[in-house]
């Protein structure tokens, strides 16, 4: 299993997994009765890529008959007609490796998420307990394999080596030789970081460790040197450990099997009641509820809720219950009855209590929430969604689209000051739209006309320039912006830039980015 040969000498050891079918896998065993009736057609997790759907994943057949990862979907379809498709959900993803990492706790309790697929594990001193790595690597790969999941697996004396190793498949006399062996890809850094190694000469992570690192760090970033360091062991590579909080707990036994739904969901319901109470006392609100009915049988089966905002409010709680089982294909069935129903909260946060405002603002709130939650679970999580801001430079890259459930984050915009206009438009084009011929003031002034769309703008007032450089510490290197807010003498506003100073390049091109209401 191992792709390298192990240092017995080295005290730490790390295991690392690497799942290059997870998308597939996961949806083959969520979904199964859908492959069911198409068995042995390929198919593809799709994703959309600047307006076209592209393959994020394959599945071996589609990959059997040519298809790639990258390509778009109308691509792929030339070449394989009958070729299913299905959206990529990374939440989904992200929760399926969440439960992949608590069944390895069973070989040690540092498990780290290497995510979006794979996972490394600190098993120092663990490994003998199984008799030794070799067995420990066998007895792993064999009880995800008894799962459906194809892992592929390297030992390494720190997460990095053994990440790599596991991903780029190199082998050698000894451990640190196969290291040497694997391409520059192996160490993670930006494409064009890559590329520039490649394009020098340096195919492997060996051509790069032989030389000056400072010289390395000098023409390539300092990241490459960096990476360098910690792959070869010369460097701590610090583990993060999957930390997980006890999910509050309760649940309700039965001496007969309870074989009506009716009933089921009536229990499901004091569970609820039960854990807010709970909740109550911690002053904390649940923001996901899973509750689990075990059959007599041995089946389990499982649903689960999330909130937008920590609740303890039952009825809606339950009330999402309802709507999800309403939404299912495949109904809760109890045959012969259910004897165990468990309700747990994995996710809690800080829930206080909070004075209405007497508008009525608060409430307003709340009843949008419950709307958003309730079409989230009825629609799915990925189809509600909502802007977000997003601390870039570029104004294109500002903002970005989050499911309206999850907590908004940190950065936000900046409302302009009392009585002055907003600096940016609520409206901008995507791309930027060309304006052409611009008249400005020689020789990187602001703008004195020009014309877009057939029709020439004569500006009356102009604001700025906002200057946009390329941030420092990009490798990339694009043209300054310089952009103004024009009006022009009929009373509309725009928004438009230079692309380009006049001692960068030879001819700088003007864009308009949007407009003002």
């Amino acid at each position: 299993m191992n792709d390298a040969v192990s240092s017995p000498s080295n005290d730490r050891r790390f295991l690392a997994l690497f799942f290059p079918w997870l998308p597939v896998e996961r949806l083959r065993l969520t979904r199964g009765h859908l492959f069911a009736r198409n068995a042995g057609v390929p198919f593809a997790v799709v994703e959309k890529v600047k307006g076209a759907l592209r393959l994020y994943a394959i599945d071996q057949e589609a990959a059997r008959l040519g298809i790639e990862r990258g390509m778009t979907l109308a691509d792929a379809r030339a070449r394989v007609s009958r070729l299913d498709a299905y959206d990529h959900v990374p939440h989904d993803d992200h929760l399926w490796l969440e439960r992949l990492a608590e069944g390895c706790a069973r070989y040690t309790p540092w498990v780290m998420l290497d995510a979006p697929d794979g996972l490394v594990l600190d098993v120092t001193g663990c490994a003998h307990l199984f008799g030794g790595e070799t067995k420990l690597g066998d007895d792993v790969a064999a009880r995800f394999e008894r799962l459906g999941i194809v892992p592929r697996l390297a030992f390494a004396a720190n997460p990095d080596a053994a990440r790599a190793l596991a991903r780029y498949r190199s082998v050698g006399a000894s451990e640190d030789e196969a290291v040497r062996r694997l391409p520059v890809a192996a160490l993670g850094l930006e494409e064009e970081a890559t590329t520039a190694l490649k394009r020098a000469g340096l195919k492997t992570v060996g051509d790069v460790a032989v030389r000056q690192l400072s010289a390395i760090a000098a023409r390539f970033g300092t990241d490459a040197a960096t990476q360098v360091r910690r792959i070869m062991g010369e460097a701590d590579s610090p583990l993060t450990p999957r930390v997980v909080r006890e999910p509050l707990s309760v649940e309700r036994r039965f001496a007969e099997p309870v074989a009506k739904t009716a009933f089921a969901l009536t229990i499901l319901d004091d569970l609820v009641g039960e854990a807010m109470t709970m909740l109550e006392q911690s002053h904390e609100g649940g923001r996901r509820f899973e509750a689990r009915f075990f059959r007599t049988d041995g089946l389990v089966q499982r649903l689960s809720v999330e909130t937008g905002q920590p609740s303890r409010d039952v009825a809606a709680v339950m009330r999402l219950f309802r709507e999800r089982i309403d939404a299912l294909s495949d109904p809760i069935d109890p045959g012969f009855g259910f004897d165990l129903i468990r309700l747990d909260i994995p996710i809690a946060e800080r829930l206080d209590a909070a004075q209405l405002k007497l508008e009525g603002g608060a409430v307003a709130e709340a009843e949008l929430s419950q709307l958003v939650d309730r079409l989230s679970t009825r629609l799915g999580r990925n189809r509600v969604r909502r802007f977000a801001s997003r601390d870039r430079h570029l104004p294109e890259q500002a903002e970005l689209m989050l499911p309206a459930m999850e907590p908004a984050p940190a950065d936000s915009w900046s409302p302009p000051e009392e009585g002055e206009p907003p600096l940016r438009p609520i409206h901008l084009f995507d791309p930027p739209q060309p304006i052409d011929p611009v008249v400005s003031v020689p020789p990187d002034g602001p703008p004195r006309q020009f014309r877009w769309r057939r029709i020439l703008h004569e500006i009356a007032r102009v604001e700025g320039p906002e200057r946009i450089a390329t941030p420092w510490w990009t490798s990339r290197q694009a043209p300054t912006r310089d952009y103004y807010r024009v009006e022009d003498r009929r009373g509309r506003r725009f928004w438009i830039f230079r692309r380009g100073l006049y001692d960068e390049i030879e001819k700088p091109e003007w864009f308009i980015h949007g407009v003002f209401s």
